[in-house]
């Protein structure tokens, strides 16, 4: 009993959760899930599926007995809110529930019951989720809501991304001046309304080598639908990624500067040149990030006349080459997103060429990052026309991997560009719980004939405030975090290293503990560490929290990111996801419930089952985030963990029926802040 709090501190506790709720947001809204915290708080739904209501009664125990009216009502600031608290229903009408001492958990809204985005150039229509206690049909003292922060909705409606947008499309295709000789051409894609829509971000796509300018009409079309300005150039990417480089930064100052004559000069004064979008593809996809380092250097190699370098909100690399290295390949401080597809037959990801390996210039990547990695996708499924060189097993083609990239490259600008919530949602949450809606099912999820595994990665650039637990970047003991916690484990065969395969070779060897890492050159700096969780008395892991950080009452989530390692015995001993359990201790020492990370929806994928570049199956190892939100460490317990006081975080491989045997890589454990 001695982890127990006092009588009178645990009723303070909960008249105090009780009390603090019409002051403060509540997170209602979400999925339930099949164990334990059994409900996942979430931002975005698909408009074709439900959204769901939970109500735990361990921090409003008062509310036991009670019946209450639940709302769905529009979206509202607080300051509107102030204004006006009257509680005007979305739908036919509210519902009427008598709150129970267990369950509690309601639907709230049926798939297509409610407007999402759809029809509009918008991504998510916000809702507020109104518990209220008293049955007024006010917002007062008393009620709970979901929607109160100043900028955010309870929850959001999203549309299919993968479908046209509302506005028609027109195309425009001609030749600029003061570029490279012989790379004039441009061919611009933009609402054919665009005389009344304003000033509107520009998106550059630059081509990679052998490939055209004309290839990449369907990115064209679905983004200007959406209101952007969408421009695609000649490259000069034979010469190489000097030459890409500034061939895309040419052609930028170029649609600036020609705007009066282009297309009869329909896009005069129409292009907000403080918001633009670089796409580029393999050496254009290199270039793009070298055109970025370029502008940045001190002094700069090229010095734009038309823009500057906070104009570019984001920069995109699909399947980039890495001929330069870290000193001139490297976005920087810029919002960075990769596109790569596993099956790549020409930027490869093999550990023996570090000009195939794209992760390279993502590690480099020191802003907001993010990357889609799509097994079954090949180099030239992202164009139209591009010979088929997909290698390796469950190729999807190119139809479908062109609806998983127009899904994921709407959200990805919306957040970027516009700062839109719903969109961050496709960066981070797991392909198998959330996805563009005409995106193929995931593997393993459906007996569908066809079906697409998505890894994706994010992780907040240093604005976001941040606190990293660990990222082993400044301190190479095994015992020490690289915020300088005590690490204690009984995982065997640890090794902290640069993620850089050394033998040149995906086939196992225990004289290579970094296999499989594609992710780093001998002169980059991205560290991890890799172990083995195996049999021995409860393998785990633990991270102490400095004194000084361990207030998570303001941080939202714990992130962290994780592969399994190809090739290894423990990986191919049992294909399938990787999955172990995170809790919480706080100061006074209770441990929060365990939560196995696949509770959301799925584990770490295995690695894409690819052979070659040695014995046996498997490609590069293939990261993927994972984010738990804090609250979900407290959810129905009488007596939670405290976060305003939390010392230790632990990952362990075995419960009180299994033991989990893997091979895992870690890196970036750090507590996250909302936006």
């Amino acid at each position: 009993m001695k982890n127990l709090p006092s009588l009178t501190t645990a009723l303070a506790l909960l008249f105090g959760a009780a009390t603090a709720s019409a002051q403060t947001p509540v997170q209602l809204a979400g999925n339930p899930l099949a164990r334990f915290p059994f409900f996942e708080q979430v931002r975005a739904f698909n408009h074709n599926a439900p959204v769901r209501l939970f109500l735990d009664v361990n921090k409003f125990p008062g509310l036991v007995g009670q019946t209450v009216d639940i709302y769905v009502v529009a979206d509202r600031t607080a300051a509107e809110w102030a204004l006006d608290p009257s509680l005007v229903e979305a739908r036919a009408g509210s519902d009427s529930v008598t709150v129970q001492p267990a369950g509690n958990t309601y639907p709230i809204v049926e798939a297509f019951e409610l407007p999402s985005s759809a029809g509009t150039t918008g991504l998510g229509v916000g809702y507020d989720v109104v518990v209220d206690v008293n049955r007024n049909g006010v917002l007062d003292a008393g009620d709970l809501i979901d929607g109160l922060e100043p900028d955010e909705a309870g929850f959001y409606l999203v549309h299919d991304t993968t479908l046209s947008g509302p506005l028609a499309v027109s195309f425009s295709s001609y030749a600029v001046s003061q570029t490279t000789a012989g790379f004039a051409n441009q061919r611009t894609a933009y609402p054919a309304a665009i005389a009344g829509l304003g000033k509107l971000p520009l998106i550059i796509i630059s081509h990679g080598n052998g490939h055209s300018y004309l290839w990449y009409d369907y990115l064209l079309t679905h983004l200007a639908s959406y209101g952007y300005i969408v421009m695609s150039h000649q490259n000069n990417t034979v010469p190489g990624i000097e030459s890409c480089s500034l061939t895309t930064l040419q052609h930028t100052d170029a649609i600036l500067r020609e705007q009066a004559t282009i297309a009869g000069g329909v896009l005069n004064g129409r292009i907000d040149e403080t918001r633009i979008v670089w796409i580029g593809h393999s050496r254009g996809g290199e270039g793009v990030a070298r055109a970025y380092d370029r502008i940045t250097d001190l002094p700069p190699s090229y010095a734009p006349t038309h823009f500057v370098a906070s104009s570019i909100r984001l920069i995109s690399s699909i399947a980039p080459t890495d001929f330069l290295g870290p000193a001139s390949s490297n976005p920087k401080d810029a919002n960075y997103h990769l596109l790569y597809g596993a099956a790549d037959g020409d930027v490869s990801g093999v550990p023996n060429n570090d000009i195939a390996d794209s992760f390279n210039v993502y590690e480099r990547a020191a802003g907001y990052r993010t990357s889609h990695y799509l097994h079954g996708v090949g180099h030239n499924e992202f164009n139209c026309c591009g010979f088929n060189d997909a290698t390796g097993p469950a190729l999807i083609g190119r139809p479908a991997a062109q609806t998983i990239t127009k899904g994921y490259y709407l959200p990805l600008i919306k957040h970027f560009v516009e700062g839109n919530l719903p969109a961050k949602d496709y960066l981070w949450r797991q392909y198998e719980q959330f996805r563009p809606i005409g995106a193929l099912d995931p593997c393993g999820a459906t007996d569908a004939t066809t079906c697409a595994t998505v890894v994706l990665e994010y992780k907040d650039g240093p604005a976001a405030g941040n606190f990293v637990i660990d990222d082993y970047q400044t301190e190479p003991s095994l015992n020490v975090s690289s915020s300088g916690g005590a690490v204690t484990f009984n995982v065997v065969n640890v090794s902290e290293a640069l993620l850089n395969d050394t033998d040149g070779s995906f086939t196992w060897s225990v004289l290579d503990p970094m296999n499989g890492m594609t992710r780093a050159r001998v002169n980059d700096t991205t560290r991890g560490v890799v172990f083995d969780a195996t049999a021995n008395f409860n393998p785990s892991m633990q991270f102490e929290v400095i004194p000084g950080q361990r207030d998570f009452t303001a941080m939202s989530y714990l992130s962290f990111r994780a592969a399994q390692q190809t090739r290894h015995p423990l990986t191919t001993a049992r294909l399938g996801d990787a999955f172990w359990f995170v809790s919480l201790r706080d100061g006074s020492g209770r441990n929060s419930t365990p939560i196995r990370i696949d509770a959301y929806g799925g584990g770490i994928e295995e690695p894409y089952q690819r052979t070659g570049s040695g014995i046996g199956a498997g490609w590069q190892n293939e990261f993927e985030t994972i984010r738990i939100r804090l609250t979900d460490f407290t959810a129905r317990s009488l007596f939670p963990v405290d976060l305003t006081d939390i010392v230790a975080v632990t990952f362990s491989w075995q419960d009180n029926r299994n033991s989990f045997f893997e091979r895992i890589a870690l890196d970036d454990l750090e507590v996250v802040r909302s936006e």
